[in-house]
């Protein structure tokens, strides 16, 4: 008899996610931002040339065929923001193709809000007040807030916000990493991912919460730019151990550069010869109607209880993990 029919994790596993969902609930509830859900299953989705996809086949659309499972609810939620809801929070299931290991499964779970009139300062100790109380058991130290450039020059040496393909080259064949050469080439945008992840992430958050803020703005996502420094994304990460848990902006709420941002990034598509992903007309058309001043976060929450249970992987903190599915 075949016995991967039982849960992949324990079932005080099971318990310890549902007290976990049960304080973010209170938490947000305490603070007056609204639960809302939105579609897993939409029309379009977003362009980063980053995330891979799910898609399938739907007849009864008039003139849609294919449908996308989200990699995020941001689109939708900021939808709802445009339409007056106010600040809103929700906990969902989010889906990268492609993405299987330690800290990956295809289908996951995400907790993302958008707090109204927050700016990435407030934000920051948002989140901070937040991890501080569902780690209340846990002794972690005070939080680290550094910015983006600090962190970076301080484990490479390198400056993040000048790009020299012959520095980030010969620190490479230095480092004993040469494949960064041919997988970055001239993208500074791939340096800074390649770099950042084998260099600098594994020294954040020892025993502590660490918020990266101030990213380059060739990274700059769905992020503002800085009116200090146009070469700064008011963007911030959070890493504990060493382990990504979440990323958040200051939103850009300018639909004509969020719409030149989609074209950019669906011309990057096209050159990787990469999957054609569907420019998201109702979020841009919400955008143009108004998004108020905000900033949001999505943290992701299997890799949190990995944290908290002192998982190896967070297919040990899902009740079916996708060998089991």
């Amino acid at each position: 008899m075949q016995t991967d029919w039982q849960p992949t994790c324990s079932l005080e596993l099971l318990r310890l996610r549902a007290r976990l969902f049960g304080q973010i609930r209170e938490f947000f509830a305490g603070r007056g931002v609204l639960e809302v859900e939105t579609p897993l299953l939409s029309q379009a989705l977003g362009t980063d040339p980053q995330l891979a996809f799910f898609s399938t086949q739907y007849e009864s659309l008039p003139n849609q065929s294919t449908l996308f499972l989200q990699t995020s609810p941001e689109f939708a939620m900021k939808r709802l923001l445009a339409a007056g809801s106010g600040s809103i929070y929700q906990i969902c299931k989010a889906f990268r193709n492609g993405e299987a290991g330690r800290f990956h499964n295809p289908e996951f779970t995400l907790l993302e809000w958008y707090r109204v009139g927050f700016d990435l300062p407030q934000l920051m100790t948002e989140v901070d007040d937040l991890i501080s109380l569902l780690f209340f058991d846990y002794g972690l130290q005070v939080t680290q807030r550094i910015s983006y450039r600090d962190v970076f020059q301080q484990y490479t040496g390198l400056d993040p916000l000048v790009f020299s393909h012959h520095a980030y080259c010969a620190y490479a064949l230095a480092q004993g990493i040469p494949e960064a050469v041919t997988i970055c080439a001239d993208d500074h945008a791939l340096w800074l991912d390649f770099l950042f992840s084998h260099k600098v992430q594994p020294h954040l958050g020892k025993n502590a919460l660490c918020m990266v803020y101030g990213y380059p703005s060739c990274q700059s996502s769905l992020a503002r730019i800085s009116p200090e420094n146009k070469g700064i994304a008011e963007r911030v990460e959070l890493f504990i151990k060493g382990v990504e848990l979440g990323n958040g902006y200051y939103e850009l709420t300018d639909a004509v550069e969020q719409e030149r941002r989609f074209n950019e990034e669906i011309g990057i598509r096209q050159q990787r010869k990469q999957p054609v992903a569907v420019k998201d007309e109702r979020f841009l058309a919400a955008l143009y109607s108004g998004l108020p001043d905000c900033s949001g976060m999505a943290i992701g929450l299997d890799r949190l209880l990995m944290l908290l249970s002192a998982c190896e992987s967070i297919g040990d903190t899902l009740s079916f993990s996708i060998h089991r599915a």
